[in-house]
């Protein structure tokens, strides 16, 4: 079965908001790519509000007919946001003030009573809670402690090893077979203890059908691949185009 792919449109809030100007639009973004064959929505609400904002997250509440993620951290302010939104699942996400973009996965562990009490409240409130995480036994077995209902594998590294033709040959192979290697434990182990499986960060439509060789990872969240792609081709094309490749990934397993 073809993994299914929730289209992360940050980015279209991020050229808005550079100018802090009505266009583009993430309700037209979101619409555009659900008519293209997306099976979901992906949005992060970060606390600085660097892209998406608090309007957009009702906004594409109600406008979303497939299925909207939203991503954000385990805060009290987050978690009242998406409660009283009620998105259809939520990740919660490591955040760095001066991060770039998320760098890896949430560390559970340390974390555990926080990420515990979050996780409570948004299954209480009916939605599907999901753990953005380094693909190890460590941070999935903590995922399952808390009654997490999904993790989502961090593809950074192994996409960090596919950068510039690295993991065609040479040390680039190495290291991308490495992490495809973590990656699909990991997955089987998470589906092993009854979790579901996504992946994401950093795949693009070269890296990406590797990943979904991997029977038991179910969904992708992919966003700046697709957006950057779009530049050049439009974002319906962009996000037939990934569709295509996590596709024909998926049929070789």
């Amino acid at each position: 079965m073809t993994a299914r792919l929730n289209v992360n449109i940050d980015h279209v809030a991020t050229v808005r908001q550079a100018r802090r100007a009505p266009e583009p639009s993430v309700v037209a973004a979101a619409m555009i790519c659900e008519q293209a064959g997306a099976d979901g929505i992906t949005i992060h609400l970060r606390g600085d509000r660097r892209h998406i904002q608090d309007a957009d997250v009702r906004q594409l509440r109600q406008a979303v007919t497939t299925y909207l993620n939203v991503e954000l951290a385990a805060t009290e302010e987050m978690v009242k946001i998406a409660i009283e939104t009620k998105p259809d699942a939520v990740s919660l996400v490591p955040e760095n003030p001066n991060e770039i973009t998320t760098e890896g996965g949430l560390n559970v562990r340390p974390n555990i009573a926080i990420v515990r009490a979050a996780v409570n409240r948004l299954r209480e409130a009916g939605i599907m809670t999901s753990l953005f995480i380094d693909p190890d036994s460590y941070q999935i077995e903590a995922a399952r402690e808390v009654n997490a209902q999904q993790v989502e594998l961090c593809t950074a590294a192994y996409a960090e090893a596919t950068l510039g033709g690295q993991g065609i040959h040479g040390e680039g192979a190495v290291r991308a077979n490495q992490e495809l290697r973590r990656l699909r434990e990991g997955a089987a182990l998470a589906a092993q203890y009854g979790l579901h499986v996504a992946a994401g960060h950093g795949l693009t439509l070269r890296n990406v059908g590797a990943v979904a060789e991997i029977s038991d990872i179910e969904e992708f969240n992919i966003g700046h691949s697709i957006i950057s792609q779009a530049v050049f081709v439009g974002l319906d094309r962009a996000v037939r185009g990934m569709r295509e490749a996590i596709r024909v990934g998926s049929e070789i397993h």
